[in-house]
């Protein structure tokens, strides 16, 4: 029988097994989110978009590390759109991740789907988006991740924070040019003009009094929270007259390191310091494209997005702000390179971190443009075909249902877990002149199976097929990955290596692999369920250039995905121009082990 005293520290030990319990599952948060067709007028014409809770960019979702949201997506629009939440690892929760045809059906005009959305050990600045067709040029915001309770950041407490989003605006219906330009096979429109937290700035018409302004004290530090959410678009970002403190990046924290711009690619997000300490004034904030195309490429935006900083007190200020200098031009390949070249991750006891050394999996994945075939070259892109992308020679083709309810319910003739682990044929990726024969990749929807655990090496190996070299930045769901390689040229599986750092590469969700060249990842499959790998240029994935990786279970509970949620949305799809509801049959008897 017990004394008192060990009934007592019986009491104390179980009430400090609650607190940790609860302190490690996090709080639970709610937003609604309403879709809405609403008017925005910028550079001088009014044009009807899609968003969220009538704002450009959406509302922000602010929460701790390890915390749980839940997101009530209200679709008032009228097509189907689903919510992602890039960078949240979504733990054996791949039900919620949100790419259309991956791991759900749209939601319908109309309909409403509540997304449970559960975060791990991110920590710092990531963003949702809508991942269905282009629609999260205007369907996007960010979500601010802070530390745990009681905790604090591996750096100084800055004195204020504030989250900027670089974006992209098109003046047009972007939905109807998108459809038309995959009709006909033609390029992809280009964007009118990008935008700095939803505004083009004062250097574009019609927006000088909207232009985005920030206004600091003297000697004050802040922390900018920065999202890159073009859909086409690399940026370098400076602020004149001020150097940016670099000290995070997807949610993972950096060494610190001290530059006078970033280069940033789509779906990327970057923690920055700035100390405001230069002359009182007025200084401009701003990003332009970086463009990795050929040299004599010059069909892009050549937009300089401009917000401003103004200083508090009594002075007289400037006629105009200062314009960064520093600003790397369109095509410096180079200043991109230098400013990716820099980042090491933050390896500490409290952010440590874990790159695979033992590896179970490696796959060589050629990144290339290409073309779809048409007879007699009727169609509007190059040598009359339509545009297209691949991964080794795979172009991804979108199913009618999606794949994680195929996988979880057995369900054939929906994908084919073959995709090649390395291309076909091996030659110069990078040379001139590469023979047309392989820029006709086939059109199929192949997916990746790996084992729960295996530790994967990803080599991206950029291409000059078809003359169309340039950066891509490729994403995956579900995890973080190591860039532990990085360089120019075809990869060289025996000398390359040897150059891999190990000790301390960046943890990201999105790494640009460079024009001409070639980037290296791992990462532990350790997350069971279908996680969607893609460009982050919306042109590209929309050619095909994605694939999936089926993350099997660990045959225990804890190492297995959740069942699916009673209420997911179903597939709406188009027999004979009738519209039907595809829902699979489900039976006992083709459901997946839990």
């Amino acid at each position: 029988m017990m004394n008192r005293s060990s009934k007592l520290l019986l009491l104390i030990s179980f009430l400090s097994c609650q607190v940790l319990a609860f302190i490690v599952q996090g709080a639970t948060h709610y937003y609604d989110f309403v879709l809405t067709e609403s008017n925005f007028t910028r550079l001088c014409n009014t044009t009807s978009i899609l968003t969220v809770n009538e704002s450009l960019p959406g509302p922000v979702i602010r929460i701790n590390k390890g915390d749980t949201v839940y997101v009530n997506a209200y679709n008032q629009g009228s097509y189907g759109v689903t919510l992602h939440w890039h960078g949240v690892k979504q733990p054996s929760n791949p039900w919620f991740d949100g790419p259309e045809y991956i791991t759900q059906c749209p939601i319908e005009a109309g309909k409403n789907f509540t997304y449970e959305v559960v975060f791990s050990d991110e920590e710092g600045t990531l963003w949702w988006h809508a991942h269905s067709d282009w629609t999260r040029a205007t369907v996007h915001g960010a979500i601010v991740i802070l530390p745990v309770n009681g905790t604090t950041y591996p750096f100084p407490q800055p004195d204020q924070e504030e989250v900027i989003v670089l974006g992209a605006w098109y003046a047009q219906d972007l939905r109807q040019m998108v459809w038309n330009s995959m009709y006909t096979g033609e390029d992809t429109p280009r964007s009118d003009a990008y935008t700095i937290n939803g505004q083009p700035g004062d250097l574009c018409a019609c927006s000088n009094e909207s232009t985005y302004r920030l206004t600091v004290d003297y000697g004050k530090t802040w922390l900018l929270r920065l999202i890159n959410a073009a859909n086409n678009a690399e940026f370098f970002f400076a602020i004149a007259g001020h150097n940016m403190t670099v000290v995070g990046m997807d949610a993972s924290y950096t060494k610190p390191f001290v530059t006078s711009y970033l280069m940033i690619s789509p779906g990327q997000t970057a923690d920055v310091l700035v100390t405001f300490n230069a002359t009182p004034g007025k200084y401009y904030m701003a990003a332009r494209q970086f463009s990795s195309t050929h040299a004599d490429v010059v069909y892009f935006d050549h937009t300089n997005t401009t917000g401003i900083i103004q200083y508090n007190g009594n002075y007289t200020p400037p006629a105009s702000p200062l314009f960064p200098t520093n600003l790397p031009p369109y095509k410096d390949a180079l200043a991109a390179m230098n400013y990716t070249n820099k980042l090491r991750s933050l390896d500490t006891k409290e952010h440590s971190i874990d790159v695979p050394k033992n590896l179970t999996k490696r796959f060589f994945f050629v990144v290339s443009m290409g073309m779809v075939y048409c007879p007699d070259s009727t169609c509007g892109g190059i040598y009359g075909n339509k545009m297209a992308s691949s991964i080794n020679n795979i172009s991804f083709v979108n199913p009618t249902t999606d794949v994680l309810t195929a996988y979880y319910r057995n369900l054939s003739g929906v994908y084919d877990a073959d995709f090649p682990d390395v291309p076909a044929v091996s030659y110069n990726y990078t040379t001139d002149n590469i023979s047309l024969i392989l820029a006709y990749p086939q059109k199929a929807t192949k997916l990746t199976t790996l084992e729960y655990g295996d530790t994967v090496e990803i080599i991206f190996q950029g291409t000059n097929i078809i003359d169309a070299a340039e950066s891509h930045p490729m994403h995956l769901h579900g995890h973080s990955f190591y860039v532990v390689g990085m360089g120019i040229g075809n990869f060289d599986h025996v000398n390359d290596t040897k150059s891999f750092n190990l000790d301390d590469p960046p943890r990201l969700n999105t790494v640009g692999v460079p024009k001409f060249g070639w980037a290296a990842i791992r990462f532990a499959a350790k997350n069971p369920g279908v996680w969607y790998m893609h460009c982050h240029l919306d042109r590209h994935m929309s050619w095909g250039m994605a694939t999936a990786f089926i993350v099997k279970g660990g045959g225990t509970s804890s190492t297995s995905m959740k069942r699916p949620p009673n209420y997911m949305p179903t597939c709406n799809i188009t027999i004979n121009n009738t519209h039907v509801l595809k829902k699979p049959t489900v039976t006992s008897a083709n459901l997946k082990e839990e």
